[in-house]
């Protein structure tokens, strides 16, 4: 008789309850993380585990942040930032039209602010407007918060924390109103969701590389259906597309792509 595959188990019981696919994330990594975690909760194994999850908010919101890796900054690697800021969006802003942007991912804020910030900078006459989604309803909820250590915001341009942040206690700051109201914050499985269409960009950085192939270029086609025609998607610096006319993608700049 062979021996239970108690990972396998535990993957099943959250694709039935949460509707989450843990076999599209790469094993190994996943495993290793989640190991990490049961056993900080005390939990001898994955069948203990899965029962803390369903009698705990505690523990299924933990294991929610351990599985989607939220860790950002505001304009996580800058000169990947000024391309959109010199180049994309000022193109977009000269049709005349709205522009629509999605932060697929976009955990605990820093990365639609980010935009939203780019936004403030742009054509006034222009309406851009922001859809931030992630998986994890805590990390939504503290993006939503909108307050932020100052840690976070070492890589922000000249004035912009003057004029959008205040104080809000020792080393932490409080987004403004004005970039706050610009974002609509929503719930959402990048994996089994369904996707908007019509996006100009799509910023989806440092998550495809904890899935494995197959998913990953899935949603590469799901991404390309979701753009318009001349659309960008901004993935990660670890995140490379070899092959982007498989998706319908030519190659805009390093690590951004255009729907053709």
């Amino acid at each position: 008789m062979s021996v239970p595959d108690e990972y396998q188990w535990f993957t099943e019981q959250v694709f039935r309850t949460l509707n989450i696919d843990l076999n599209k994330y790469k094993r190994g990594q996943m495993e290793r993380r989640l190991i990490a975690l049961r056993t900080k909760y005390g939990c001898p194994d994955f069948y203990a585990f899965f029962e803390g999850m369903v009698q705990s908010k505690e523990i299924q919101d933990a294991f929610l942040d351990r599985m989607t890796i939220n860790v950002s900054e505001f304009f996580r690697n800058a000169n990947r930032w000024d391309v959109l800021r010199q180049r994309i969006l000022p193109e977009f802003c000269q049709r005349g039209k709205p522009v629509e942007i999605w932060s697929a991912a976009c955990s605990t804020g820093e990365e639609p602010y980010s935009l939203a910030l780019l936004a403030c900078g742009m054509n006034p006459q222009v309406e851009v407007s922001i859809l931030a989604t992630d998986i994890d309803e805590t990390a939504l909820a503290r993006a939503q918060e909108g307050i932020y250590p100052d840690k976070a915001l070492h890589d922000l341009p000249a004035g912009l924390l003057e004029r959008y942040f205040t104080r809000s206690g020792e080393g932490r700051y409080q987004i403004s109103r004005e970039l706050l109201k610009r974002i609509t914050f929503k719930k959402a499985n990048l994996l089994e969701d369904s996707f908007g269409v019509d996006f100009d960009l799509i910023v989806c950085r440092n998550v495809l590389i904890y899935f494995q192939e197959q998913a990953k270029d899935m949603l590469y086609h799901k991404f390309s259906t979701a753009l318009r025609p001349g659309g960008i998607l901004f993935v990660g610096s670890t995140e490379q597309i070899f092959n982007p006319g498989r998706f319908n993608f030519s190659v805009y700049d390093t690590f951004f792509y255009q729907k053709v």
